[in-house]
């Protein structure tokens, strides 16, 4: 199954609430928050990987209080 990792800048104390907005996106499927460079990372998987894309282009970078992101698109082997 297409999966990706979003690595996940957010705005200074929005942790706790893009976490809440990431659980209830479809096709995102573990979200957590991490110490380190970025905030939040979350798992994005879906039957196809243009759903994977479409939704960390659509839903996911568009949340209110992400300020940016780094995506990391899994290669099963």
């Amino acid at each position: 199954m297409p999966m990706a990792f979003v690595l996940i800048n957010a705005d200074l104390g929005a942790e706790e609430e893009l976490v809440k907005q990431l659980k209830a996106v479809e096709h995102v499927s573990e979200v957590y928050v991490v110490y380190g460079v970025y905030d939040i990372v979350a798992k994005v998987s879906a039957e196809t990987m243009d759903k994977v894309k479409e939704t960390i282009t659509w839903k996911v970078r568009r949340l209110d209080r992400v300020r940016s992101t780094l995506t990391m698109i899994v290669v099963e082997g």
